[in-house]
């Protein structure tokens, strides 16, 4: 076990910022859901990748289609993988008839191959298909053993939906209680990591944070929000005990992505305070 741990260790200490020992994880694996609105900001994802990279996020969660993209860029200094491992369809506004979450074949074997330092995979909650977080709780068990067997860490993303009708998949529930709950159903699965939605009430995130015992939690960041709101959460988050954070939208669909990292970068990092990291991104 000692053995399995370091094997982890050393891809973690890939993610994980030497200092501050946080990490701000760059999502771009949204084309992979087939859902319209989705490919905002990232049509081209060759451009995507290399702004990027020029930002130095600590790490970029891409697909198996498009890791090539990161990993064929030349040089040591660039953003570490995070591989995502699962599709899923259950992000519009109607849930379909028929749904899954279906894992990668030799999700390990690909992981390696393509250099990731973590991999992620989902754990969701959605009113109205029991049957999904069933199939996602499915999914982790068949990972974790591989994980532990590779040496690869195992992102678990508990995702707390709200109804579909109402926001649509992928729109952040917000209640303290579900999302700790969730979280702490990741961690008794196996996780090495957490990327869990923040709580409607930050200054209660905390709570999140404990249930986790001692897993690192990062915070993802939702839907396309303004920049002092995006900053003013995370400040909050981080105050809270979150050990970094993963932003998708807030980043790609930002008329300045490489401003918004840096200001992200210095918040995580440095505990830059907001206004400090609004100079940041003009």
């Amino acid at each position: 076990m000692d053995t399995l741990f370091s094997m982890k260790s050393y891809r973690l200490n890939r993610l994980f910022h030497p200092v501050s020992r946080r990490c701000f994880d760059v999502a771009v694996d949204h084309g992979f859901f087939n859902q319209p609105g989705f490919l905002s900001g990232i049509e081209d994802m060759r451009e995507v990748i290399k702004t990027l990279v020029a930002a130095a996020p600590d790490a970029i969660q891409l697909t198996t289609g498009m890791a090539r993209h990161l990993q064929d860029l030349p040089g040591r200094f660039k953003p570490s993988l995070v591989l995502r491992t699962d599709v899923a369809n259950i992000y519009g506004k109607e849930l379909p008839d028929s749904r899954f979450s279906l894992m990668l074949e030799e999700t390990m074997l690909q992981a390696v191959r393509l250099d990731a330092a973590c991999v992620c995979v989902n754990l969701f909650q959605i009113p109205g298909a029991p049957e999904v977080h069933a199939e996602c709780v499915r999914n982790i068990l068949r990972l974790k053993p591989q994980a532990d067997y590779y040496g690869m860490p195992m992102m678990i993303e508990p995702l707390v939906f709200q109804p579909n009708s109402q926001a649509g998949g992928y729109m952040v529930n917000g209640d303290e209680t579900t999302i700790t709950h969730l979280v702490r159903q990741a961690v008794e699965l196996g996780a090495d990591i957490i990327k869990a939605d923040p709580t409607d009430d930050v200054s209660a995130y905390h709570r999140v944070v404990t249930a986790a015992s001692g897993i690192p939690v990062l915070v993802r960041g939702g839907g396309r929000v303004s920049d002092e709101e995006i900053l003013t959460r995370t400040q909050g988050l981080l105050a809270q005990g979150a050990s970094g954070i993963v932003y998708g939208r807030n980043v790609i669909q930002h008329p300045n992505p490489t401003g918004i990292t840096r200001a992200l970068m210095a918040m995580v990092h440095e505990n830059a305070d907001v206004p400090t990291a609004l100079k940041l991104i003009s």
